[in-house]
């Protein structure tokens, strides 16, 4: 008897499923022990996946909550891709309605952190331009160019200040955070991700840059609290911009 991938799929995620028909022992017999093992190994194994991905939203809630919690995850979100280094992208969004922990409304901007250095390790290398480049441009003609953003630029704007939370649970001696909105900016100049606290104002000036938007018209996306010489002296000095246009 073939077994249906989706039969197979669905035993081998729900711990309380009876074995699919046709996964038999040499001597004809239902695999159950055998099944039962292959099916832990596959819950134990993405389990640690998320624990990898999620150590900050590990801390924060605890080694066995976080366990627990996983195997809920992994059954609501098998996953699509067999690159495990992508598995939780739908974390943030699990984490804003499971009831546990929907009081914790900060869990979810900081998996969207977490994602976002995740993603910063992983992209694609990116050649930058010369640390002089915007220098030599005419003042007059500034407003209008384009910049090319690194792939491994991430931008997460939040209602809570999630780079002092990421810090204060990464970072032996950082400060207590104090509650109050923040955003992040993260990049990879190097081999490794790192994340730069802003404000609203300078991620929809980078968000701006990154869909395309000429300098100027990244200015307008922002307010008053702009500071375009620290945003551009931060993409520039994290070899973020990879062309001007």
């Amino acid at each position: 008897m073939t077994v249906s991938q989706a039969a197979f799929r669905a035993a081998m995620l729900d711990p309380a499923a009876a074995v699919p028909a046709g996964i038999v022992n040499p001597d004809g017999g239902s695999a159950t022990k055998r099944f039962d093992v292959y099916r832990n190994n596959v819950a134990v194994s993405l389990s640690d996946a998320l624990d990898a991905a999620f150590p900050v939203v590990r801390k924060l809630l605890g080694h066995d909550f976080f366990r627990a919690m996983a195997g809920v995850y992994l059954r609501r979100h098998p996953p699509t891709s067999p690159l495990m280094m992508f598995y939780g992208d739908a974390m943030p969004q699990f984490l804003g309605r499971f009831e546990p922990t929907k009081s914790y409304g900060y869990l979810p901007d900081i998996a969207r952190l977490e994602l976002a250095m995740r993603h910063a390790y992983h992209a694609a290398d990116a050649a930058p331009v010369a640390p002089d480049a915007l220098a030599s441009i005419a003042p007059d003609a500034l407003m209008g160019i384009r910049l090319r953003i690194a792939p491994a630029v991430q931008v997460i704007v939040s209602d809570f200040p999630i780079a002092a939370i990421y810090r204060a649970n990464t970072q032996d001696g950082a400060p207590k955070p104090v509650m109050q909105p923040e955003a992040v900016v993260t990049t990879r100049a190097g081999f490794d991700p790192q994340l730069h606290a802003t404000n609203a104002a300078g991620a929809a000036c980078v968000t701006a840059l990154q869909k395309g938007q000429t300098l100027g018209q990244a200015m307008a996306t922002a307010d008053d609290s702009l500071d375009l010489g620290a945003v551009l002296g931060l993409l520039l000095a994290q070899n973020a911009i990879t062309e001007i246009y």
